[in-house]
This record gives structure tokens, sequence and C-alpha cells, in this order.
């Protein structure tokens, strides 16, 4: 590298170059001057002068070559070690740093770490080359220089200051960038229920808010960036300036001469980079410091106590008694610990005391099961080879086999992230199914039969769980609600407040009429009717078969652009900045360019005084005039340049904000569908990573871009104006400049899309990864998903490397035409040496050695440009996606709107896309009929896997438009009506329970509509007032994301609590006691029928037993009413909802027939 360095340097002349170029301008300019020099000496300069070049070229591109290689690879370890990190991080450090945090440090972070490891000689090479320049210096002009020198010596503490300033603004930006990725991430992932309930707007405008800080912030940044390229481009006017004005007044005798002003222009133009690059580099570390300090706590593992400590000797010594071959059951009411004594089986805790033991490999079926974006062969082998017989026992047993005839590929239909296009119980099931083929020695399943219908549970219970069941040998531990399922285990463990209450069989334990007895006298009613199964749902998509059709895969590549990008897109950036930021932008710059020509132009001029003053005294008026105007001319560059930067900050803020808010309000206009087939990597992406170009790359590469344009006609006007023939090589020269240019913009341009493109999945992995981590810890597979994410990391260095090679490929052929210039400007001097003046010569000669560089630049910029301006594009792609129908519309319901609750369907069909199949196409007549009568009533709505539940609901918030008919709601067709006027009129409790982090208060009311006394109601209601009455905060308490700090059944009250707040006439229950015990379920059961007695109450069957007391049931099958009645005769009548309700252990429902007779009176 020093070798290389002594040569070259990054953009402007290599130092030995420089030093022999500095030779050549000088024995050039004494050629012309000197007419009795042979002219073959002048020819001997030009061939030296290229040779030299061309050395240069050489050497700088293989040093080039070799730090972006490293650069590159610092990124991918940087990248991998993050995941690695995200891997083994401890929980508790986990809540430390979001999501959104974690990604932007492999994003924004890691390439950061990239651009400064490309240019980290340059921490060296520029002290080194402007130690060289000054000694060269030195011997051309003398004591002199130490004038110079002094102004730089100045700068040294203002940019100190400016250095240290920008640190802490860069800091407050990054704080503000990783809370937005915060919010968006969890807004993507919570997506459904922020368009059932109509809280956008107040998302939206709490990322907005975020986001107009961070501006704030860039725009403060920006300006401090334009104060030091003030300063650093009036540097080396005001050095030049005063070494000269020093020289010349020093003594009388120092006259300007043509050979040393070009030599010492030529060297300060080697200063020049130096100056200027050093203070970007010190800034660009200081950065990256900082970024590794802000995120130091993400790679050291946190140890705090926590919350959930658990007195458990029992429990110890039971596990260290348990023979392999026992079934466990741990029961206990919501929020008494049974997923924490699980979580602490794993490690997954901080243990206070005491130790956790498990011998042999270990399986889990977590509580809500994680599904990889796979295929669904692929997500049951979980990297484990296949074994046909055991795959297909495996099958079976988890009662899979009707499924997958259902399913377009069968075992390889390819599942979307989240398990998208599964229903809730399938994705239990093939939780299931991953854990029974894994073949382990200990098996932990948390609640795995809560959330499939009642047969199948049974099902499961019997073939995989049970005594009989494919497990019978294995060590399980069942954390279960189920009390049916009690008689049949081994031993069960009763949990109450995180202590272990009782340990024993069940009939020892029935016998001891202790927590456990008092539990089952409960619910010994329940018993004989049912256990915790429930009939699952289809989660608000089309059942996989739809997919069929086009036989497409559901998740499809990402599309990318291709050719060259648009030239609108450039004009969208330009009118998104403001057209007057712009022209006005561009002007400054002209300017800047013209007073930059006319001070070399004036100092040409000065040097002629040498001949014209030839043995005269030379006056004090000319000189200071020489001085006066020399100095103006620099000054005014530097104040014209600090004008542009100042106006293309302001600009480039605006073009930020306005494709910020574009992209954001309509990723929260987009149709439901959209995000079921897009992975929230992309939509992240979108946000992270080009937002980031559009905030940060854009702007310099457009200053850049200027700059090099304007350089480059500058400069070729300058050697025009001194040898005009060389007008006639510039033609050639353009056009095979032309040439290569287009060909490497072309292919970096597309490098660059793709290098975007499979950065993607690096995203999603990671986030797959992370919601997956106790599953993948479990089961140790944490190498397996390194290698993973380390294929993923490959392919997008297929992109990252061949744009490197290819920026040397230009580079080279650009610097040969660049030498080729210089070559020609001295051989047409040195033919032409006769009608020129010297001052003229070395002016188009040193602007000659420079256009080199500021050609490759161009063209460089010109690709970083096309390149930067691609997020322009993509941004631009997520803002031209159709919207759903509009939020307000011009119909308004009346204010006190649905007052009866009384819905009607007519006609009723609806298809998930245009090219699929129906999904509900039997909703005609019969509803019309029925459902024209029903209000302030309670309907049950049942029937097996993707019958079309679901859809229901998501037809009467309108997540999916009717193909044909339409619905009634008190009269009201809801197709005439804005989505928020609607949706913020029904109230749904969904199936998942989503809590977004922020306050419980938030969590409860985003628009802070409702008093505190309100919440509270409604707390004590959902029996949640002694749990958030007990927390210090109270209603302020924070919620972490996701909800993670509080139990499943605690965030389903939380949703119970968010219905009760609104009160509408027309309730959905979607599955909403799934992941609660029985008394919970209870609970929320009795308060719904109590607090929403006067409402429409539609139930979508989960525990059968719930809905025996409704007025109605509808059972669905394929997307058809199959019947339609009271419980009671529909049971005597032995159809569909027989036998559902055989299968579900219920034997008789006359004890609840008489509920829902009188309810239908007064209904009626």
């Amino acid at each position: 590298k020093l070798l290389n360095d002594i040569k070259l340097n990054r953009l402007p002349f290599p130092v030995m170059k420089t030093w022999m170029s500095h030779g050549m301008v000088g024995l050039m300019i004494s050629f012309t001057t000197d007419k009795s020099i042979y002219t073959w000496t002048g020819y001997m300069y030009a061939v030296l002068l290229i040779l030299v070049a061309v050395f240069q070229s050489l050497f700088l591109q293989q040093y080039f070559q070799r730090c972006f290689v490293l650069g590159m690879k610092v990124r991918t370890a940087i990248m991998a070690a993050v995941y690695k990190k995200a891997l083994v991080v401890s929980n508790d450090a986990r809540k430390e740093s979001t999501f959104g945090e974690t990604v932007n440090l492999m994003s924004a972070d890691a390439q950061r770490f990239n651009d400064v490891i490309n240019f980290i000689h340059l921490l060296w090479s520029c002290p080194l080359q402007i130690a060289l320049a000054i000694a060269f210096l030195w011997i051309e002009l003398g004591p002199a220089v130490l004038a110079g020198l002094a102004v730089m010596v100045l700068m040294v503490p203002i940019n100190g200051l400016l250095a240290n300033m920008s640190k802490n603004v860069q800091i407050e930006n990054m704080r503000y960038k990783d809370k937005r990725m915060k919010i968006m991430n969890e807004m993507l992932n919570g997506i459904k229920i922020l368009k059932l309930y109509a809280w956008e707007p107040s998302f939206q405008n709490q990322v907005m808010g975020i986001r107009e800080q961070e501006l704030g912030v860039m725009r403060k940044f920006a300006y401090l960036s334009s104060v030091s390229t003030f300063i650093f481009s009036c540097a080396p006017a005001l050095v030049s300036l005063a070494t000269f004005a020093v020289f010349v007044a020093v003594d009388s005798e120092n006259v300007l001469d043509a050979g040393k002003a070009f030599t010492s222009i030529s060297l300060f133009n080697i200063l020049r980079f130096p100056l200027a690059f050093l203070p970007m580099l010190i800034a660009a570390m200081v950065q990256v410091g900082q970024h590794t300090c802000t995120h130091a706590h993400t790679h050291t593992y946190m140890h705090t106590h926590c919350t959930h400590i658990f007195h458990l000797p029992q429990k110890m010594h039971l596990l260290q008694d348990n023979l392999p071959g026992k079934l466990v059951a741990v029961v206990g009411v919501v929020g008494s610990g049974k997923s924490s004594l699980i979580s602490a089986m794993l490690g997954e805790m901080h243990s206070a005391k005491g130790f956790v033991n498990v011998q042999g490999s270990v399986a889990l079926v977590p509580q809500q099961a994680w599904i990889q974006n796979a295929t669904l062969r692929d997500n049951i082998l979980f990297g484990y080879p296949l074994e046909d017989s055991r795959f297909q026992a495996t099958l079976e047993a988890c009662a899979l086999g009707p499924d997958l005839e259902l399913l377009p590929g069968g075992d390889q239909t390819e599942i979307g992230e989240k398990g998208i296009n599964l229903s809730g119980g399938q994705k239990q099931r093939v939780s299931l199914a991953r854990a029974a083929y894994s073949q382990a020695d200990v098996y932990l399943l948390d609640d795995p039969l809560s959330a499939v219908d009642s047969h199948v549970g049974k099902h499961l219970f019997e073939e995989v769980v049970g005594p009989t069941g494919i497990l019978k040998d294995k060590t399980r531990i069942l954390v279960t609600h189920g009390v049916s399922f009690l008689p049949y285990v081994d031993e069960i463990v009763v949990l109450k407040e995180g202590c272990v209450s009782e340990v024993g069989s069940y009939q020892s334990l029935k016998d001891r009429k202790g927590a456990f007895s008092e539990f089952l006298d409960t619910y010994a009613k329940e018993e004989g009717k049912q256990h915790t199964g429930e009939c699952v749902c289809i989660t608000g998509f089309p059942p996989a078969d739809d997919e069929t059709k086009k036989g497409q895969r559901l998740i499809e590549k990402e599309t990318m652009e291709t050719g060259q990008v648009k030239f609108s897109v450039y004009l969208q950036y330009l009118r998104a900045m403001g057209w007057g930021y712009a022209t006005m932008f561009f002007l400054v710059y002209f300017i800047q360019n013209v007073a930059f020509i006319g001070q070399n132009l004036w100092l040409s001029d000065w040097t002629n005084d040498a001949e014209d003053y030839y043995n005269k005294t030379y006056p004090n008026w000319k000189r200071d005039t020489r001085i006066g105007v020399f100095g103006a001319l620099g000054v005014a560059q530097g104040l014209f340049v600090f004008m542009g930067t100042l106006l293309l900050a302001n600009g480039s803020i605006n073009a930020s904000r306005i494709l910020h808010t574009r992209l954001l309000n309509n990723i929260l206009r987009v149709p439901m569908m959209f995000f079921d087939t897009t992975p929230s990597g992309r939509v992240v992406n979108r946000f992270a990573k080009d937002i980031f170009t559009v905030d940060e790359a854009i702007p310099q590469s457009f200053r850049s871009w200027i700059m090099c344009f304007l350089g480059v006609l500058g400069t070729l006007f300058v050697i025009c104006l001194a040898t005009p023939i060389f007008t006639a090589i510039i033609i050639p020269l353009a056009v095979v400049y032309y040439f290569v240019q287009r060909f490497y913009v072309a292919s970096s341009r597309q490098l660059r899309r793709l290098d975007s493109v499979s950065r993607s999945p690096i995203y999603s992995h990671f986030g797959e990864t992370v919601s997956g981590l106790s599953v993948i810890r479990a089961y140790g597979h944490q190498d397996r998903f390194l290698k993973h994410n380390e294929k993923v990391i490959d392919e997008n260095l297929k992109s990252v490397y061949p744009w490197i090679i290819s920026n040397r490929w230009l580079a080279i052929r650009l610097e040969f035409l660049g030498n080729l210039v210089v070559f020609f400007s001295a051989l047409l001097a040195v033919i032409a040496r006769d009608s020129l003046d010297s001052g003229l010569v070395g002016l188009s000669i040193s602007y000659a050695l420079n256009v080199t560089q500021t050609l490759n630049w161009l063209v460089r910029m010109t690709s970083e440009l096309e390149t930067n301006i691609v997020a322009v594009e993509r941004v631009n792609e997520y803002t031209e996606i159709e919207n759903e129908a509009d939020w307000v519309s011009e119909m308004r319901p009346p204010e006190k709107w649905p007052e009866a609750g009384r819905l009607r369907f007519e006609n009723f069909k609806v298809r998930y896309r245009p090219e699929l199949d129906l999904v509900l196409h039997g909703i005609t007549s019969l509803l019309k009929v029925l459902l024209n009568i029903l209000h302030l009533v309670q309907i049950g709505i049942v029937g097996r896997t993707g019958a079309g539940k679901s859809s229901l609901t998501n037809c009467l918030f309108r997540i999916i438009e009717a193909a044909e008919g339409r619905i009634l709601i008190d009269g009201t067709d809801i197709a005439t009506l804005g989505l928020h006027d609607l949706r913020s009129r029904l109230t749904i409790i969904p199936q998942d329970p989503v809590l977004f982090s922020g306050t419980l208060r938030m969590n409860l009311d985003p628009f802070e509509t409702f008093s505190d006394e309100e919440i509270w109601r409604v707390l004590e209601l959902s029996h949640l007032k002694e749990y958030v009455g007990g927390l210090q905060e109270g209603l302020t308490h924070g919620v972490s994301e996701g909800g993670e700090n509080l139990s499943i059944g605690q965030r389903q009250l939380l949703c119970l609590a968010r219905a009760l707040l609104r009160k509408s006439r027309i309730l959905i229950l979607d599955e909403a006691t799934a992941a609660v015990d029985l008394e919970t379920d209870n609970l929320i059961q009795k308060t719904i029928r109590r607090e929403f007695s006067h409402c429409t109450v539609l139930t979508i069957a989960h525990r059968l037993h719930s809905i025996l007391d409704s007025s109605r049931v509808m059972v669905l099958d394929a997307g058809k009413i199959v019947e339609f009645d009271s419980p009671s005769t529909l049971f005597n009548k032995q159809g569909h909802f027989y036998s559902m309700a055989r299968d579900a252990g219920i034997t008789t429902v006359d004890s609840t027939a008489l509920y829902s007779t009188a309810l239908d009176n007064t209904a009626l």
C-alpha cells in the first residue's frame, strides 16, 4: 500500500506521479518559453507524461480492488456476527434492543463500516500527500509556503469542533431511525388489527411525528456539513492566496512566473483532496464508532433478575424422578406461570437460584405456533432427513392428511410468512408434527391442543400425546387447559402464582380436596360436554387450494425494474425537492465554477507579468490588484459552495419528507391481500434501506455529480481556450467515453438492483429467526440457521462482488482516456509552441492532469446517482399499489349508527382475488329470510377448517370486498360507506391478541378519546383491574414489542377491554378465547353476555359449549350455509351440527336450550 500510495492516491494525483507531473509541467512550460530547446525534447516530455499516468492508473486500481473487497468482507462479517449474536442473546438482552434496531445494525450500520474500510488507508496517505506536496512547494516558493501551512493548521481545530457537533447530531439521528423502524415493524406485524379497529391514523401520526424529529436532526446535520464544506472549499484558495501574497510581498525580486505558479497550482490541487477528504473520513469513522457504541448492548449478555422467579422445589424433584415415558400435565389459571415454566426448562429465563437439568434432546411445541416461510414438508422435517414411513405416520397422527388434499401442492405447498395461508389449527398441528417427527427425548408441549377443533384435539391426544400415541415412550410435559385429558396423564402439576401448589396423579389430587379438586368441581359440568378443542377458521386468507388456478407460488419473487432508470424518476425526485431549490442550486454551482475558472485565468494572466516586467521593478498597485482579485475570486467560490449546499440541504429534506409521507400513506391504505402475499422484509427494506438512501446518499451523489459535470466542462473549456485545435480531439474521445459509460452504467445499475432485491431475504430470514428463537434453540438448530443465513448473504454477495469488479473495469478504461487527454494537450502544446503564451500552456496542462480523475469521477457519480435513484423508483413502486376503498366517503352514517344492529346478507358472494374461485357462494336467499330479523341476538358460527367462517367476518369489515350481492346493516349497504366509518362502528375480538409497544392506555385507546375512569371501568369488567392496579405505572405501564411481557391470556383480556370500550351494536368474536383456560373463558363469556346483551353478537365457534346458549347457530361448509336454527333444533336434526357436537363429547343441549328459547322470544 505504501508503494502504491507514493505513486497514487484516491482521486487526485497520487504523489509520485504528481511529483513527476509537477516536474513535467515545469519542463513543458520552460520548453514553450525557451525556444532554443530542441523540438524532440518536447515530444519526449509528452510521452513521459503519458507513461507516468498509465503506471499510476494501474497501481491505483489494484489498490482500490483490494480495499473494496476488504470492505465487502467486513460488511458480510458484521451481518453474520449480528445474526449469530441474535441466536444466542438472552431474553433480557432482547428486551434491550428491538427488532428495528437490529435490522438497522444489519443494513445501515454494516454499510457504513463497508464505506469506511474502502478509504481507511487514507488516514495515513492523506497526511503523507500533504507532507510531500508541502516539501515540493518549499522547493518552488521557499519559506512563503509557511503562510499557507499556517492557514491549514488553523483549519484543524475548526474541523475538530464541527466533527464533534456532527457526531452528537448523528447519535440523535440514529435514535430516531431506530424508533421509527421499531414502530413500522410492529405496524406491519399487526396491520390486520390496525385495519379492523380503524387505528391507522393514530399510528400514522406516531410515525410522522418521529419522522419530523428525524428530519429536523438531518437538517441540523446538513447545515453543519455545509459549514465544513464552505471552510474546505475556501481552504485551497486561501492557502494559495496566503502563499502567493507572502511570496511576492517579502521580496520585490520575487516575481511569479508561469513555471512557479502552475507547478504550485498543481501541487495545491493535490492538497485539495486530502484536505477535503480527511475531515470527511474522520467524521465517517466517528459515525461508525458511534454505532458500535450505541449498539454495544446488543453484543453482550444482559443478566438481570427476571420477574418470574419460580419456587419449584417439588417440580425439580419431580423432574429428577421423571422416568422416560411419563406424561406430566401442568395446569393453572392464566398468569400462573405455565409458559414461564416451559421457558425456564429451556434455559430461556434467568435463574435466580437452583438449576434445571434436562437430559437428552428436546422438542418444543410453543403456545403460538411458529411457522417458517418454506414448504409444508420443510416445516415438518425442520432440517432432519426425510424418512418416508416416519413422515407419513407423523402426518396421519397429526391429522394433516385431509389438509394436504386441500393444498395445491400437497406437502410441497409453500407456506407464507408466519404461516399466513394456514388456519390457526393447521399451524398448531404442523408445529406438533415437527416435534413428533424430530424423535427427541423430551417433549415440552405448551398448550398445543387449544387451537384445534374439539374432535381433532381428541384425535391428537390419542394418536400423538396420550398413553397410546406415537410419543408414548417419551418424556412429555403438557401444559393444558383441557380437563378431559387429565385422567389419562401420569402426573399432574398444579401451579398457582408461580409456585407449585400440588403434584400427584389425577385420582390422588381429586381425593386430596385441594386447589385441584376445586378447579375440577368448577368445571365438572363442562367436562362431560367438551374439552379444549375449538373449531378452527381460516385466517383471512383463501383456502390454499385457491392458488392452484394459476399454479403460482404464494409469495411471488420480488419484482425488479430493468433497463435504464426512467427520466421521470429523476423528475419525481426534483419535483419533490421543489423546482425553485433545484434550479437555484444548479445556478449557484455554475457561478462557483465560473469563479474557479476566472481565478485560474487571472493567475495565467498574472504569470505573463514576469515577461512584461522582465528586469523592471514590479509596481505595488499591480501586485495588490493581482492578489486582491485572486483572493476575492477564491472566497467567492467558497461562498457559492456554501449557498449551494444550504439550498440542497433544504431541497433534499423536502424530498425526503414527501417521499416518506407518500410511502407511509399508501402502505396503510393497501388491501390486506398485499400483506398476505408480501413478506414483511420487503416492506421493511423500503422503509429502512431505501429511505436511508433517499435521506443520505442521493443528496450527496446529486451534489457530486453536478460538481463533476461542471468541472469537466470547465476543464475542456480551458484546454480549448489554450489550444483551440484540441476541439478536434474532444469529439472522438467523447464518443468512446460515452459508449464506455453507457455500457458500464447499464451493468452497474442492474447489479445494484439485484443487490437491493437479494437483501430482502436476509431481513425476512432474520425476522423469522427472531420470532422463532425459542423453537430454534430448543431443537438446537442454531448451526443450521447460521448456515442458511450465510447462504442468503452469499446470494447477496453474488451481485456485490461483480459490482466492485465492474467499477475497476470502468476506471481502467476511463483513466486511459483521461491520460490521452493529458497526452494530446501536451502534444498540441509542443506542436503549437510558437503561437502560445506560457501561462496558458501551464494552465491547460495542469487542468488536463486533473481531467483524468474528474472524468472517472463523473461516470462513477452518474452511475451512483442512477444506482441511488433506484431507491426513489422502489419507494414509488409501493406508492402506486392500488388502495382499498376510501377511509371516509361522501356517504356518512348517522352518529349513532348502527342503532338496531340488524344484519342482512343479500345474495352475498366473495372471492379473494379476481382470478380465484368464490370463497363464500351460498350466502344467498337463506340469509335474506333468516338474518333479516336478527338483531339483539347471539349467533354462533361453526364449521370445519376452511368452511369460510373467518371470511364472513372479513367481509363484514370489508377486508375483502363482495364479488356479488351486498351486506346491509340497519338497512345501509356497507359498500357505500367509508372503511373507517364502517370499521370504527363494529367491534371484533380477534383470534390473535396483538398488542403494540407503548403504554397499556395507548393499546386500549390510541386516539385518547376516553377518560381514565372509563378505561379503569373496562379493565374491571375484563378482570384486569387488579393486575393493572398492582403495576407501578398503572395505565402508563410499558408494553414491550408484540406484548411479550404479558401472558397470552392477559393479552386476550386486553382485547376484550378494547371491545368493551367501543360498545358498538355489533360484536364479532373470532375464536376469542382460544388461548385462555376454562376459568378465564367463563369470565369472558359472562362479561360478553352481560355487557353486550343489547347487541348482535356473532361468535365464531371455538369451544362448542360457548355457543350452545346462542339463539341461532349457523353451520357453514365449503362457503355455503348448510344449517341454520337454534342449537337444540339442530342437535335433534342429527345433521352437520350434531356430528360436530358428538365429536366434541356433547351428548345433550337441553340444559341450554331453555336459555336459547328464552333469548329467541326476547329477540323476536
